[in-house]
């Protein structure tokens, strides 16, 4: 099991701000906020971020983390993000 692994959940879905993990905010989408303060913490050596979207995956590998995967499931509004996370840890291992 991978003990020192951030997993950013960023379902592309988002009614209330569609897309508010790639939208702007002070000059960098959201999700490169998040990903940076994990690069930052300097306590983790992998961070993976779990997606539906190819558009927040390719953002996030520019930023430094790691997608290699879409999420399929888990992605809708009524879901627990901790089911999400849970999913997205079982499929790095």
């Amino acid at each position: 099991m991978v003990a020192d692994i951030a997993i950013i959940p960023a379902r592309g879905g988002s009614k209330r701000i569609p897309k508010k993990n790639i939208i702007d905010f002070h000059g960098k989408p959201m999700i490169a906020w998040t990903i940076e303060a994990a690069i930052k913490s300097e306590k983790f050596s992998k961070i993976l971020v779990s997606t539906d979207c190819p558009d927040i995956a390719s953002i996030a590998k520019d930023f430094g983390a790691e997608v290699p995967f879409l999420r399929e499931g888990s992605s809708d509004d009524i879901t627990p993000v901790s089911v999400a996370t849970y999913q997205a840890l079982n499929q790095a291992e």
